[in-house]
């Protein structure tokens, strides 16, 4: 090609090129400010940001969540009279299996679940646990929308988290908020749930509190009580618990195996030292599992069956994972002597 045939050819692609550009800014006025090209800009009606929705997420949990009606009778004052519980359950899978709260249906006469769908059910009590208040029902029903869970979800303080029940029985409800804390202290031995600000009210004991993918993360359980001047039990504004999902998820399928659920307990109370590695034991309690293998106060536990331990939350949820029975080789520091002792696993009660 002739140098003069290349510099033609040149100068007009750079005018096409001009001209092509001067359109886009013309048809595009978003380019004219700098604000770049959205692969949505021609389809924009208003030109508003994308608004933030939870919508897909309770899509995909809400249906899973249910009402549970119990009723009961008591005898005052030489009268029989009727009381009815107003609580939520969450369908865990298809065979019918549903997660509640045993304060929500104990002692119960009869339970009724009523589904998003409009279906009213008798629910069958499988079992329950005193000790993290959980039980399991049984509904006998097809085409179950089922909750979606994952094995280990991730719970960090922050997370935003929203919570469905049927609280007063004003129908199914959501409500939203953030993760506080976890492993919040409920016995000696046992520390495990998710403290929120996602508001529950009456009825949403044994509801869903799921992620903002609509993943199951906790059984919402309770709301925080104190005592006013007057020694009266109020509750407590913006603070509420979750029992986690992996904790549930163990009971449930215990439950549905062998009729129970048991947890594991050492019989010792601890702390973290910022100072020190391990948890220091502060408390032995007399005759237990801790005492009977020569467990001390001011012991250091540094590792339990080789994990090394570094912080409460840890050391006791590995507990009371295991089994009565199980042995449990402690690695322990006192007066700065190394030494391995072996514990049997007891079981924890309220």
């Amino acid at each position: 090609m002739k140098l003069s045939s290349l510099l033609q050819f040149v100068g007009k692609s750079i005018a096409l090129g001009l001209i092509i550009s001067a359109l886009i800014l013309v048809l595009v006025p978003e380019l004219r400010h700098g604000s770049g090209l959205s692969f949505d800009v021609f389809g924009r009606s208003n030109g508003l940001p994308e608004k933030i929705s939870y919508y897909d997420a309770i899509s995909r949990s809400a249906p899973a969540v249910v009402n549970i009606y119990s009723s009961s009778t008591d005898i005052v004052r030489r009268r029989q009279v009727s009381r009815t519980s107003l609580g939520s359950g969450v369908i865990m899978n298809q065979s019918g299996y549903i997660v509640t709260c045993w304060h929500v249906i104990k002692d119960a006469e009869s339970t009724i679940v009523g589904l998003p769908d409009g279906r009213t059910l008798e629910g069958n009590l499988v079992g329950y646990d005193e000790l993290t208040d959980l039980a399991v029902l049984k509904i006998e029903a097809d085409n179950l929308h089922v909750i979606p869970q994952t094995e280990q979800p991730e719970v960090r303080a922050g997370d935003v988290v929203l919570a469905i029940g049927n609280p007063l029985n004003i129908g199914q409800t959501i409500t939203q908020g953030i993760v506080s804390r976890s492993g919040h202290t409920v016995t000696l031995n046992f520390r495990e749930l998710i403290q929120t600000d996602a508001v529950l009210h009456q009825g949403n004991s044994g509801g869903a509190l799921v992620d903002s993918n609509g993943t199951l993360i906790g059984i919402n359980n309770a709301n925080f009580k104190t005592l006013d001047e007057q020694r009266r039990v109020v509750d407590v504004n913006g603070i509420f618990f979750a029992l986690p999902y992996s904790l549930a998820r163990r009971v449930m399928d215990e439950i549905i195996e062998n009729g129970r659920a048991t947890h594991g307990q050492l019989g010792f109370s601890g702390g973290i030292d910022p100072n020190i590695e391990g948890v220091v034991i502060t408390d032995v309690v007399s005759g237990g599992p801790s005492d009977l293998a020569g467990l001390k106060q001011f012991d250091i536990i540094l590792s339990m069956d080789g994990v090394s331990l570094i912080s409460l939350d840890q050391t006791f949820d590995m507990i009371t994972k295991s089994r009565p029975g199980q042995q449990i080789e402690l690695s322990i520091s006192r007066g700065g002597t190394i030494i391995n002792v072996s514990v049997t696993v007891g079981e924890a009660t309220r």
